[in-house]
């Protein structure tokens, strides 16, 4: 009888397992369904800024978020990152094209910067512009090392697990900060966006894809940093493969739909635009380019 009992139990918690499943499921495929709707806003944000914030309630209710509490923080000198520009000139073009057989057969050098950085999180002493150049290139050399776990692969959203839109690539644990267990998301948008209110990383970040901007064959460093960050922006929004902006058009990269609220807090996206392209006229109307996920090699 109790055997009996216990696997009416276990097939009760399972079915309740795989309800809890669906619901967050349909929960998704609601906040995200259809790229049509990409444009539309709800209470100052885009469906995909809702989606990003109904995904981190999933994570928090799965108990997969990232406890940045858990990173000590403490006085440290801040890193140099001369090992990370080294594999950079050698394994990435000047346009952004990644050699990733190359940093395969470099996986020793890579592994010991990422060390660097796993064992070296920015202390409470560090300036603002070395926390955001550690965290930045962070972001790209985990998102190297991703690619080379799992290479050759013709896309990085070929690397995903469990539910769709739940477990992408940008949400699995696979690196450390300190002694916490990290995801790239985590980077992204509870620290890079969140802590720093820097509209540019989105043109130094790097997610391994044709139409991501490029990935800059130097590490950034905090003494040049506001340098590298509007030489990205001016490289990417002039870019005719990111953007096309002429007398008759504006095609922007989805990147500007998706997070547009971190380029127009000061104004509109167009006011934005135009600090790096004068000539963009306010009256046409703006249409998003399909993102190209192909990797970037």
């Amino acid at each position: 009888m109790r055997h009996r009992r216990d696997r009416r139990f276990v097939l009760i918690r399972s079915k309740r397992e795989d309800v809890k499943k669906r619901v967050l499921f349909l929960i998704i495929a609601i906040v995200l369904g259809g790229t049509s709707l990409g444009y539309l806003t709800f209470s100052g944000m885009n469906i995909n800024e809702i989606g990003l914030k109904v995904l981190s309630w999933v994570k928090k209710i799965k108990g997969e978020s990232v406890d940045l509490t858990n990173i000590d923080a403490v006085l440290a000198p801040p890193i140099q990152h001369g090992q990370w520009t080294e594999l950079l000139q050698q394994h990435v073009s000047p346009e952004g094209t990644v050699d990733y057989q190359g940093f395969i057969q470099d996986q020793q050098r890579l592994d010991a910067y990422l060390d660097l950085l796993t064992n070296n999180p920015p202390g409470t002493n560090w300036s603002e512009e070395e926390q955001l150049a550690y965290w930045i290139n962070a972001y790209n050399a985990f998102t190297v090392k991703l690619i080379l776990n799992h290479y050759p692969l013709a896309s990085i959203k070929d690397i995903a697990r469990g539910l769709p839109m739940i477990n992408s690539p940008w949400d699995i644990k696979f690196f450390k900060i300190g002694d916490t267990d990290f995801d790239l998301n985590t980077i992204e948008h509870e620290i890079l966006r969140k802590q720093f209110l820097e509209p540019r990383i989105h043109f130094a970040i790097n997610c391994a894809s044709f139409s991501c901007p490029k990935l800059r064959n130097e590490a950034f460093e905090a003494s040049i940093l506001d340098k590298q960050l509007n030489d990205q922006t001016e490289w990417f929004i002039h870019n005719p493969d990111k953007n096309r902006i002429n007398d008759s058009e504006v095609q922007l990269s989805s990147i500007f739909s998706w997070f547009e609220s971190d380029f127009t807090k000061e104004g509109s996206l167009i006011t934005f635009l135009q600090q790096y392209k004068a000539d963009i006229r306010e009256d046409l109307n703006i249409q998003y380019i399909d993102y190209d996920w192909s990797l970037n090699e």
